[in-house]
């Protein structure tokens, strides 16, 4: 059994079972399943971010394995790669409480508290407009180099994040954005993989996502040859002729989602 406390968790469980006290806390729920619960609670006035694992059982992890995924044992995961990007210097969440108890990997109980960021908004929630309202050139080069630097100190750390999209990347609206500063977290890294190094693999799984997830907020090819420049840190042309596959790959894929969306919301003709 792992448990690590900070405060305010660790005067206010001294002496008691933190496994059953973390079930206790209650408040807004964000994820309900069988195997994992999400809640943001308050304690003393401040908020928080409450993931409880129970263990996915085995039919899950062999389910998993058969597509060739890494199943999600615990809170582990998490704990883990905050502490990497911490380490780092890539701003994510402060995790403040973490359990883990149970040698048997489907039934293992654990579980994360992290503090809530608060003032945030999502860049997906930010950027959900832009097609319309088109923010200032200068706010925008930032903010993509941003994102291009933080997830390449992310996968410098050895993490892969597994949902890398703009929702995940959460902006700080109390802090003033500048050319020089954007003060943008990293969020939901329960699925992520620590390694002593990115497999290639795993790089442009993080890389499609994010390209993905930004396909409609109205990039420009100099926006996205932008993100190139920062997350590579290398002279565009060494990097379009170096990653020339990847780009390849993401323009193919990029094509048939877009051609797909648009089969699907097409007008109907009327009779």
């Amino acid at each position: 059994m792992t448990v690590t406390l900070k405060e305010p968790f660790a005067s206010l469980w001294a002496g008691r079972d933190p496994f059953v006290e973390v079930e206790r806390l209650d408040g807004e729920i964000f994820r309900e399943l069988e195997a994992r619960r999400t809640v943001r609670t308050e304690v003393q006035g401040k908020g928080y971010f409450v993931k409880i694992h129970r263990g996915v059982g085995w039919a899950e992890i062999l389910k998993n394995w058969s597509t060739l995924k890494a199943p999600v044992l615990g809170a582990g995961q998490e704990w883990q790669a905050i502490a990497a990007l911490q380490q780092a210097g890539v701003p994510t969440m402060t995790a403040v409480a973490f359990g883990e108890r149970g040698r048997n990997p489907a039934g293992q109980h654990s579980f994360i508290i992290t503090e809530e960021l608060a003032p945030t908004i999502s860049l997906e929630d930010y950027s959900v407009n832009w097609l319309q309202e088109p923010p200032a050139p200068v706010l925008k080069r930032a903010l993509i180099e941003r994102v291009a630097q933080m997830t390449r100190q992310m996968h410098g750390a050895g993490v892969n994040h597994r949902d890398c999209y703009i929702c995940h990347f959460l902006l700080h609206t109390d802090q003033p954005i500048t050319a020089s500063q954007v003060p943008l977290s990293i969020i939901d890294l329960h699925r992520a993989q620590i390694r002593p190094q990115v497999p290639l693999r795993w790089r442009n799984k993080d890389l499609a996502g994010l390209y993905f997830s930004a396909l409609n907020i109205g990039l420009t090819r100099g926006d996205k040859l932008r993100f190139l420049r920062s997350y590579f840190a290398l002279p565009l042309r060494e990097v379009l002729k170096r990653e020339a596959p990847l780009l390849q790959a993401l323009e193919r894929k990029a094509a048939k989602l877009q051609a797909r969306f648009a089969r699907k919301y097409a007008p109907q003709a009327t009779p």
